[in-house]
């Protein structure tokens, strides 16, 4: 989500969007007294857990600078009305909450909102979710926590957005647990994890169906992961999930990996898309897919390895069928037979992959500056429009947010090539207005009217008001004019919405209100 949704998301907690909900406001200080009133500033509660004691429905918490004991909670938001904690900045946990060995638990409740904590030197986890579903954990910072930095159970619809996890001590950065469905794992950095960057177990000996279903596991960061073991993207159990745009380098053991060991099936069906991966000396392959993991997709990934026998690609006799792998750059060392061996990529595309991919020049010749982690492409970079298209219903920008295709076509790797020119430089700001949305509130549809002055690439989508995309209106390239659409909601619930429409390097966002 883009930073201009965050501004108008956190801005619209203040207002009453329902005013059968609390909608009460409070603050929290380590100066403060768990008897005051929690109104202001000045009068603002101490502790974290008595916050969350008395945390009902539509109530927000700010949390002014300072350090604290962690909290646990047990209360559900709803739709409209989540439970919100947010840090100020300056806000450190250091010790775990009164109930479990986690810097702060959330456990049976849901619509909650964690957000911009420093989580640190925690027995178990930084933050722990479970049997909770519809929770956004964004913006904070776990470090150095003894198994991981966000751990979940049982969540479906949790997104993890814009969060630092870094040397968890035993395992893992992020891990998605437990038949966990549609969760978003989205725009965070994971590093010096001693096992992976970010971990996803559908583990059927705990319950459920332990299948981790619809995930969406987009612009992540993970890095220098995997002392231990453990994948930079391990995946145990997933499927029919994109893995997109995500930037992965100088991890120490299998780049992606799609697998079945607790699960109760293979991971299956996914789509990994534009990413860009690069294996140290040390590491295994950069992509694999094993134990029944079938029906796989790899398009327009950038695949090096540096590991004198392991590759690319490596994949099992009992994931072959209906795989598919293309438009990729690689290096010359593929496997069909789960590592055991490898072989060309002639060897390889006569067994039917990768027939339009090409093997990876010198890495300075694709990347800005690879030796100090910028894995943008420079100008002449054989990654430029040499990817396809057909990923287009799944990715329509790159890691930095800019649109693709930004030329003739899409390029391979998380990053589209920005020209020095830019090429959208041309439109003017005045060309570009997002009027307001009528009838608004509306029921059952309402229009939608733009203009632009001169022809883009447009992006229309709508939003929930905890950053979920609910609709894509307009995804195309269009011609200068004014433009009206229709959008029919008889899908969603009352409540507000947001809707963003980016136009070249533009991008414009404006809410609407659904009432049913």
């Amino acid at each position: 989500m883009k930073k201009i949704i965050y501004l108008i998301f956190s801005a619209l907690f203040l207002l009453s969007i329902n005013p059968s909900y609390s909608q009460n406001v409070y603050y929290i200080s380590p100066g403060g007294n768990d008897s005051n009133s929690g109104k202001s500033p000045e009068s603002a509660f101490q502790t974290l857990q008595h916050a969350s004691d008395i945390a009902v429905q539509g109530d927000s918490f700010y949390v002014l600078p300072g350090t604290y004991t962690g909290f646990d909670l047990r209360e559900s938001g709803s739709p409209n009305a989540p439970i919100v904690f947010k840090a100020l900045e300056g806000v450190t946990i250091n010790l775990p909450n009164y109930k479990t060995n986690d810097g702060i638990n959330i456990e049976n409740g849901g619509w909650i909102v964690i957000d911009g904590f420093n989580v640190v030197n925690q027995p178990r986890a930084g933050i722990r979710v479970a049997v909770s579903d519809f929770v956004v954990v964004k913006n904070n910072f776990c470090n150095e926590n003894g198994r991981w930095g966000i751990f979940t159970a049982f969540t479906d619809d949790i997104t993890i957005e814009n969060n630092v996890c870094s040397n968890s001590i035993n395992e893992h950065g992020i891990y998605v647990s437990n038949s966990s469905d549609r969760p978003t794992v989205k725009n965070n950095e994971c590093y010096g994890n001693h096992g992976c960057g970010l971990h996803f177990n559908g583990d059927i000996s705990m319950g459920g169906d332990g299948i981790i279903s619809d995930a969406l596991i987009e612009g992540n960061l993970l890095h220098d992961n995997g002392l231990g073991g453990g994948s930079a993207i391990n995946m145990d159990g997933v499927q029919e999930s994109a893995i997109i745009n995500n930037l992965i380098y100088n991890n120490h053991s299998t780049g992606i990996a799609m697998y079945m060991i607790d699960a109760a099936e293979g991971s299956k069906n996914n789509k990994v898309f534009n990413n860009t991966i690069i294996n140290p000396s040390d590491a295994r392959w950069g992509i694999i897919s094993a134990d029944g993991s079938t029906g796989n997709t790899i398009y327009n990934n950038i695949i090096i390895n540096h590991h004198s026998f392991r590759g690319s690609i490596s994949i099992d006799e009992s994931s072959m069928e209906n795989f598919i792998s293309d438009y990729n750059l690689i290096v010359d060392r593929l496997s069909n037979d789960d590592g055991e061996s490898n072989m060309s990529l002639e060897e390889w595309q006569a067994l039917g992959y990768d027939l339009h991919s090409n093997l990876c020049p010198a890495e300075e010749k694709l990347f800005t500056n690879y030796l100090s982690g910028d894995y943008t492409l420079i100008q002449g970079s054989d990654a430029i429009d040499k990817g396809t298209n057909l990923v287009s219903q799944v990715v329509d920008e790159d890691l930095k947010n800019n649109i693709r295709p930004q030329g003739e076509g899409f390029d391979i790797g998380a990053y589209e090539y920005i020209s020095p020119s830019g090429i959208y430089n041309g439109q003017m700001p005045e060309d570009f207005i997002l009027y307001q949305n009528y009838p608004n509130p509306f029921n059952p549809s309402t229009h939608i009217r733009y203009e632009i002055g001169s022809s883009q690439y447009v992006r229309l989508k709508l939003f929930d008001l905890l950053g979920k995309e609910t609709a894509t209106l307009v995804n195309e390239q269009q011609s200068a004019g004014k433009y009206e659409i229709e959008f029919k909601a008889t899908d969603l619930a009352s409540g507000i919405y947001l809707y963003e429409l980016r136009a070249g390097s533009y991008t414009s966002v404006k809410k609407l209100i659904l009432l049913k």
